[in-house]
């Protein structure tokens, strides 16, 4: 274990380990326990600042293992309708955790609540894995999965997922980090500016598994073809999916977040068709974040690039599908600026 790790605490009688990396003008703490993003900080006027919501002891992040905070969801992230599918013609069931009837980030025990291996690391880069056994939460193969965190000269994370197989299966990883800009003196999201470069979304139901229909924002609550603040209406919920245009795999611009005080920007560059927006309305945690921040309403939101939800019951959204011989990718980069 190198001097840049350290024991945080104990999971089933596994050390979860913390990982620093440094690099310019961006520094980024990184737990085993799902791979998660404890805490990341940026240039900003006052120095750095706190951007994503997180703790200061393993023990509260473990209390709220169920949110992932900055974790990294998964076999497949977001929701799975009655956590069933068929692959070459037969079924797969997978845990349900979601009321009792869907399945949402993989299960019970899904990846953002295992503890992962380091594999690797630097100053500035740390690779985990992972190695998920054929029946584990009810998904087929043994899957072997790595993430790699990388702090550029860009004022830059960058996350990279890799995933192969034995046996046909489904896979949709990506970062479930809860973003503030304000940093973590309790000014809630609610004027921060977003953006999408989306034109379309996914509808939902009421236990917000998608209809199927690609619809049109141009017109609803969900359009952020221009950036505009979040807060729209107290009782407006966000928890949907963005159809992002240009779906040919390569790194484009997905979305533009701006704080309320509009002195730092991040910027999310993605190679995957879709980003799930979560706005954090629900959020009232016990525990306190760091530096003694109360979670409360709109303290934080999620944006995960991603396949869209229930990808694998939905014929017409991309394909979650690996088969052996087959490596699932998938590249991600945070971009931070003052303004």
């Amino acid at each position: 274990m190198s001097q840049s790790s350290q024991v945080i605490g104990q999971f089933e009688g596994q050390d979860v380990l913390e990982v620093k990396l440094q690099g310019d003008g961006t520094e980024a703490s990184i737990t085993t326990f799902g791979a998660a993003i404890k805490d990341l900080q940026v240039d900003a006027p006052e120095g750095k600042r706190r951007v994503v919501l997180g703790f200061p002891s393993f023990e509260d992040q473990l209390a709220n293992k169920s949110s992932h905070y900055g974790a990294v969801p998964g076999r497949v992230a977001n929701r799975i309708a009655h956590g069933k599918f068929s692959l070459n013609d037969k079924q797969y069931q997978i845990t349900l955790n979601e009321k009792n009837t869907h399945v949402c980030h993989g299960g019970i025990k899904g990846f953002g609540v295992r503890n992962w291996t380091i594999k690797k690391q630097s100053p500035t880069s740390v690779t985990l894995g992972y190695e998920s056994p054929d029946g584990e939460e009810g998904f087929p193969g043994n899957l072997s999965a790595e993430v790699t965190y990388t702090i550029t000269d860009k004022s830059t994370l960058r996350m990279d997922w890799t995933a192969t197989t034995d046996q046909t299966t489904i896979v949709n990883l990506t970062s479930h980090a809860y973003y503030n800009l304000n940093g973590t003196s309790g000014v809630n999201t609610s004027q921060h500016s977003l953006l999408f470069e989306a034109d379309h979304y996914t509808p939902v139901d009421d236990a917000l598994i998608p209809t199927g229909e690609i619809a049109a924002v141009k017109g609803t609550p969900y359009d952020f073809r221009q950036s505009r603040a979040i807060q729209t209406d107290d009782d407006f919920h966000y928890d949907h999916n963005w159809v992002l245009r240009d779906h040919t795999g390569k790194l484009r611009r997905a979305a533009e977040l701006v704080s309320s005080k509009k002195d730092i920007k991040m910027e999310i560059w993605t190679d995957q068709p879709g980003i799930q927006f979560f706005d954090g309305k629900p959020l009232n945690l016990k525990q306190a974040g760091h530096d003694g921040m109360e979670i409360k309403y709109r303290s934080g939101i999620a944006l995960e690039p991603q396949i869209h939800p229930d990808a694998i019951n939905q014929k017409n959204f991309p394909n979650t599908v690996l088969n052996p011989g087959e490596t699932y990718k998938h590249h991600s980069e945070l971009r931070f600026s003052r303004l």
